[in-house]
């Protein structure tokens, strides 16, 4: 089995027009439900073998709250600069050409691309991934390389079904 958690970075701040996109940080907003979000899953015991994020200020800070809930060292947490602007297509070969070894993956980024993934997987439509929602998606393979046209959305987590 192979799951994937596509991760939409948490809600960012617009408050500093001087800032590049790619430097925006987190809004206290986003503060509030990066970790939430990361300790809701530690209690489904998401337990990943790897941490991927996009080079973004907001989506790596993201994923660090879900490291240091889970007890992994933020240095462990691997940058995909192709995450930053990205395609489905894109991040799917990220997926396929994971490590066989590991069967959980976290990858941390953005919208457009991680509505569109989840439709690529969900028999429903989603209409938006929220700001740090979370699609999980699963598929009976043993190669990464298998995870797409095998994939299907097992659940879709997002800060207002709790808040």
């Amino acid at each position: 089995m192979k799951t994937v958690y596509f991760i939409r970075h948490a809600k960012s701040s617009w408050e500093n027009p001087g800032l590049s996109d790619i430097e925006r940080p987190l809004n206290p907003r986003g503060l509030r439900d990066a970790p939430f979000m990361a300790k809701m899953l530690k209690g489904k015991n998401a337990n990943p073998d790897k941490l991927i994020s996009s080079p973004a200020n907001r989506a790596f800070t993201t994923a660090t709250y879900f490291s240091k809930e889970l007890e992994i060292p933020e240095k462990a947490i691997v940058v995909r600069k192709e995450i930053y602007h990205a395609y489905p297509e894109e991040v799917l070969r990220i997926v396929r050409n994971l490590d066989d070894e590991d069967n959980t993956v976290f990858l941390f980024g953005h919208n457009p691309c991680f509505t569109s993934l989840a439709n690529r997987f969900s028999d429903d439509y989603i209409p938006n991934v929220p700001t740090c929602g979370i699609v999980k998606v699963e598929a009976k393979v043993k190669k990464w390389v298998d995870f797409e046209k095998n994939g299907k959305l097992k659940s879709f987590h997002f800060p207002k079904q709790y808040f």
